[in-house]
């Protein structure tokens, strides 16, 4: 079944439900999460997007992004796909939303109302390879440093997405 996403108005008030691909293909408005996970270092985690990714493979990201569900909460969903992208499961804590809109290459576009959230996890991972080729802990100062240093490596929302927690900070 192709994957669909809820579009709603910039007060996230449901509009109704798109094919992914299409909604990305055109740019509209439509719900989204993104989860930022910490260990006991402080040390924020990275996934690799899978290289058979349709728009940004191979690049560096946050533990985990994606779309809820018709019906589904955003923290439902944040914590399913950390279940189908990483093997785990971890508490997780809203922190804000906000409103972005990137170009990730491909005549594609991420518009997205994302909420963000945060979660501690120090174990082991399980990582679903169709999704996540590798993943690894890096001090936000290093982070930075490698930001800088090569930018393409990481993803578009990424880059919006961590300059947004930072001033939430």
């Amino acid at each position: 079944m192709e994957e669909q996403v809820v579009l709603v108005s910039e007060k996230d008030e449901i509009l109704g439900v798109m094919n992914k691909m299409q909604a990305h293909e055109n740019g509209i408005l439509h719900r989204a999460f993104s989860v930022f996970l910490f260990n006991d270092k402080g040390e924020v985690l990275l996934q690799r997007r899978a290289a058979g990714k349709y728009h940004s493979p191979n690049q560096w990201t946050n533990a985990v992004c994606s779309h809820p569900r018709a019906g589904e909460s955003y923290l439902n969903a944040a914590q399913r796909r950390l279940k189908e992208e990483l093997g785990i499961m971890a508490e997780l804590t809203p922190k804000f939303h906000f409103i972005y809109k990137a170009d990730v290459g491909g005549n594609l576009f991420e518009h997205e109302l994302d909420h963000v959230f945060t979660g501690i996890y120090n174990g082991e991972f399980q990582l679903n390879e169709d999704e996540v080729s590798e993943v690894r802990y890096i001090s936000m100062e290093k982070l930075d440093e490698e930001m800088k240093a090569n930018p393409e490596h990481f993803t578009e929302w990424f880059k919006i997405i961590l300059q947004e927690y930072k001033h939430h900070l």
